[in-house]
């Protein structure tokens, strides 16, 4: 069979595998899916008021035509970016796919769709609300680790320059309820064998492949369930993230976060 004719197949199946199944598999949340979202993450993770966990992982790409350094990372090989948006169950709630392997997990962040919607106010976050077994209201939250921005509905650790008991619980915390992203791409990286070396197409190839894989990951969840999974597959160590991008935080932002921290410290 030709080059040409596999690359056409590869297009049709896996943009088919996307249209017919996302819907079902990765549905954009509604605010009653999120406040169920956030219910999971309590009682699995003890992690309150929480819309999932995010993180970026860089994908091998064999070096892209005409790129320059553009999808040349940090790690010393081609990539372009995965950044993915997980719930306490492994699955994938919302993916981008296809930043530059150069751009920081916080740079690919600012530039999805996801932080768009969050800016804006239009990705169904449900109104703050009291914590479990507190009076204390605080909104809805995603967490994420040290390369991404402090804002009002997503928290990072503490710097671990500037640490009290309190904050300290608050980053043990947020990290074991982060886990669950990262093995997601654990998972991912386990039962896809493709991942594990450079993929040899062109990008644009690469993005319809990566999406058909995350939300396979999610059809392989909703019919077997995790526990299965979990047992199946090895867990590959994620490589932490890359350099903090830095910024200044508003106060809103602040007080959320030290909000989370009073509350965990009350209920400890």
């Amino acid at each position: 069979m030709g080059k040409s004719t596999v690359r056409k197949i590869v297009i049709e199946v896996t943009q088919r595998l996307w249209d017919v199944l996302y819907e079902k598999h990765m549905p954009v949340p509604s605010q009653e899916n999120f406040k169920n979202i956030a219910n999971d993450f309590y009682n699995i993770w003890n992690f309150p008021n929480c819309l999932g966990a995010l993180d970026g992982k860089h994908i091998r790409l064999r070096c892209p035509r005409d790129s320059g350094s553009m999808f040349f990372n940090y790690k010393g090989y081609f990539s372009i970016v995965l950044q993915a948006l997980v719930d306490a169950n492994y699955r994938f709630i919302n993916i981008d796919v296809g930043g530059y392997g150069k751009q920081s997990d916080g740079g690919t962040f600012k530039a999805s769709l996801l932080y768009k919607k969050m800016v804006q106010g239009t990705l169904n976050i449900p109104k703050s609300s009291k914590l479990p077994n507190s009076n204390l209201k605080l909104p809805y939250v995603i967490i994420a680790d040290e390369a991404y921005p402090l804002m009002k509905n997503l928290l990072k650790p503490y710097s671990k320059q500037d640490l009290n008991p309190g904050k300290e619980m608050f980053n043990k915390r947020l990290s074991r309820a982060r886990r669950t992203v990262e093995c997601a791409f654990g998972i991912l990286r386990a039962k896809w064998q493709i991942l594990d070396k450079p993929i040899l197409t062109d990008v644009k190839i690469a993005d319809k492949i990566i999406k058909a894989i995350c939300i396979l990951h999610n059809v392989i969840i909703d019919m077997e369930g995790m526990e299965h999974n979990l047992q199946e597959f090895q867990i590959y160590n994620h490589v932490p993230n890359q350099r903090n991008i830095g910024g200044r935080f508003n106060d809103e932002a602040k007080a959320v976060r030290d909000g989370f921290q009073t509350y965990f410290m009350q209920n400890n």
